[in-house]
């Protein structure tokens, strides 16, 4: 026969596990048996929920002794046992102990971590039922055995320490295992985290994927044909596998964990794809909100404020690496649209503004064109953010242009082109956003001369983004043309935009005398540069005046054509006399070089000289001198004569 004993902290501990042992007893004896039932979480429904708490308190974890407590959960009643409960649980204990006046059949336990489900696996393992210990319950089970305090203190082997052993010998030693744990516990915070589950899961994910990725670096070492070991890029990366994993976990959880990598020194390449994979995963999951089309335009639909995908936004851009050309710039551009449509913070657009500035030569112009969210009476697109970024470009070191990948046999530093390609960009950036009326000729004039004038190779490009201004702009004063003209440099214009210049009656009279001035010298000269030529061809010319060649006067298009080909070959000689100049530069530097080397050898002669042309002057102003020279006197005396005669 089983005994009953109702628990009262007078009653020695041997008392309260007396019943345990007898249970126990019984359970292997066959006396007694535990009962299947799994007990199910509240449902939707009032009615329906009614009868599951009726049901349940009928059903006895032992069908032959009747329960004696009943313990609720959010809506959901156990009947239960108190001396199973007691021997293990020191917050049960606690709470009959200190009701042990009042009606103890009855409990209610608040804020249970993991809800029913936990409470449930926790009642299991007081009631002697083995279940396995998984990684998908193991969070669960450490938060709510310190919930129940169920440890040590209680009981030997307790589930506080059965699932603390579990958790450090079995989870931390997998990556895998490590960031589904990570992934159970979002639901547990913030107990897992004071629990420092959470950080151990994250620190062991970030010893993991740094050991992954020197592995996978190990293995893409291959030697050379002089012995040498050099990187095999050609070999996929194999230690970057852990990114797709990563996808399945809150913001919150995924930044500590790209945090903790980044410290442990993760190459910047994995955590800019980890972003990317990551974005794109959770904005496919996020449709109403999110639109992303493809992993490297990421955009939000207009409207929304929901505060999660704004939170999500700024944590990805806190995110991003430092290092250039880690992430692509459409992806940026995407960050970029999504914080200003949720208006997000000004510390994160200013950080999306500063990495694309500082790679903005890689960018597009479907890149630029961002949609203006705020104001609806302003322009189509939001120009005040892209003069930003070109500001960034034009004021950005060059110390950070020398590190980027560039052909180093091309004609123009890395810097100028960079600042060629950004300068294409922009004019093709101007013409498309010249045609809004709503576009203030400050904003256009600050884009426009936010480059440097060296930057552009010709001003074509300009002209035409000004001239689409001005057309669809025409209530501007004759003021408001002459400072947009101001902008172009007519001698860098081509041919063809010279004569469409020279024939626009939408630009000031002041231009239009400029480009016909140009158009003037630049035919002067290259007459000038024909007639010295045809002087140095006279072999040339006689041979052509022999033809009759020259018997007739040539028509304009012959001309022209002339005109042109001469334009070419003075180019050409341009060009051989730059070459010139550089192999004279070259020799100079050579001379110069050569002269500082004589430097010593010519000191060392004029010293010599010195000395000998002191001893001639001793000579010079000795008595002896004039005894040794007495024909000088004579002949003196003899032209003298001579010249009396």
């Amino acid at each position: 026969m089983l005994f009953y004993y109702y628990f009262s902290l007078n009653v020695p501990h041997l008392l309260v596990l007396l019943p345990v042992a007898i249970l126990s007893y019984s359970m292997e004896r066959g006396h007694i048996r535990p009962h299947q039932h799994q007990f199910p979480l509240p449902i939707a429904s009032a009615s329906q929920q009614q009868q599951q708490q009726l049901q349940l308190s009928n059903d006895w974890i032992f069908l032959d002794v009747p329960s004696d407590i009943t313990i609720d959960i959010s809506g959901v009643r156990f009947a239960l046992h108190k001396f199973p409960l007691v021997s293990r649980s020191g917050r049960i204990r606690k709470s009959i102990a200190d009701n042990k006046d009042a009606d103890t059949s009855k409990l209610l336990l608040l804020n249970v971590p993991g809800g029913a489900d936990s409470f449930e696996l926790a009642v299991k393992f007081c009631y002697g039922v083995n279940f396995e210990i998984t990684t998908a319950n193991v969070a669960q089970l450490c938060c709510v055995s310190d919930y129940l305090e169920m440890t040590e203190e209680y009981a030997n082997d307790n589930l506080s320490f059965r699932s603390e052993t579990y958790l450090n010998d079995v989870v931390c030693k997998s990556l895998e295992m490590c960031i589904e744990v990570l992934h159970n516990c979002e639901n547990l915070l913030p107990l897992a985290d004071e629990l420092k589950i959470v950080g151990r899961c994250v620190e062991a994910i970030a010893s993991k994927a740094c050991a992954e990725q020197i592995a996978s670096s190990f293995s893409r070492l291959d030697y050379s044909s002089s012995g040498r070991l050099h990187m095999n890029k050609q070999a996929k990366c194999s230690g970057d596998w852990w990114i797709e994993d990563l996808s399945i976990l809150c913001i919150d959880l995924y930044r500590r964990v790209i945090e903790a990598i980044r410290c442990r020194g993760v190459r910047p390449e994995s955590i800019g794809a980890s972003l990317i994979n990551y974005t794109e995963k959770l904005f496919k999951r996020k449709p109403n909100f999110f639109n992303a089309t493809s992993i490297s335009k990421v955009g939000l639909v207009p409207g929304s404020t929901n505060c999660e995908e704004k939170k999500v936004v700024e944590a990805i851009s806190s995110l991003l690496p430092v290092e250039r050309l880690t992430v692509p710039i459409s992806f940026l551009f995407g960050l970029l649209r999504s914080a200003l449509c949720l208006d997000c913070s000004t510390s994160c657009k200013l950080n999306l503004e500063r990495i694309i500035g500082s790679q903005l030569e890689m960018a597009t112009l479907d890149d630029l064109l961002i949609p203006s969210f705020q104001h609806p009476g302003d322009t189509m697109f939001d120009v005040d953010n892209v003069h930003r970024i070109l500001v960034i470009f034009s004021q950005q070191d060059d110390t950070e242009e020398e590190g980027s990948d560039y052909d180093s046999d091309g004609p123009c530093p890395p810097s100028q082109t960079a600042l060629v390609k950004v300068a294409k960009l922009v004019d093709s950036y101007l013409a498309e956003i010249a045609p809004d009326a709503n576009l203030k000729l400050a904003k256009f004039i600050a884009i426009a001369d936010t480059l440097p004038g060296y930057a552009r190779t010709t001003d074509d490009g300009l002209y035409r983004a000004i001239d689409i201004y001005l057309k669809a702009h025409q209530g501007l004063s004759d003021l408001e043309r002459k400072r947009l003209c101001k902008l172009i440099d007519f001698q860098k214009l081509s041919e063809e935009a010279n004569a469409h210049a020279a024939q626009n009656e939408r630009l000031p009279l002041q231009a239009i005398v400029q480009v016909l001035y140009i158009e003037q010298l630049k035919l002067r000269n290259s007459l000038c540069s024909s007639y010295s030529e045809d002087n140095q061809k006279v072999p040339y010319q006689s041979r052509r005046i022999s033809n009759g060649a020259l018997s007739a006067p040539m028509s304009p298009r012959d001309n022209y054509a002339s005109l042109r080909r001469e334009n070419r070959e003075l180019k050409l000689e341009i060009a051989r006399m730059r070459v010139r100049l550089n192999d004279l530069e070259k020799g100079h530097a050579s001379m110069k070089q050569n002269l500082q080397k004589s430097t010593s050898s010519s000191k060392r002669l004029m010293n010599s000289l010195s000395r000998k042309i002191g001893k001639m002057n001793f000579f010079s102003h000795s008595p002896f001198r004039e005894s040794r020279s007495p024909s000088k006197n004579s002949q003196r005396t003899d032209s003298k004569l001579t010249g009396r005669i």
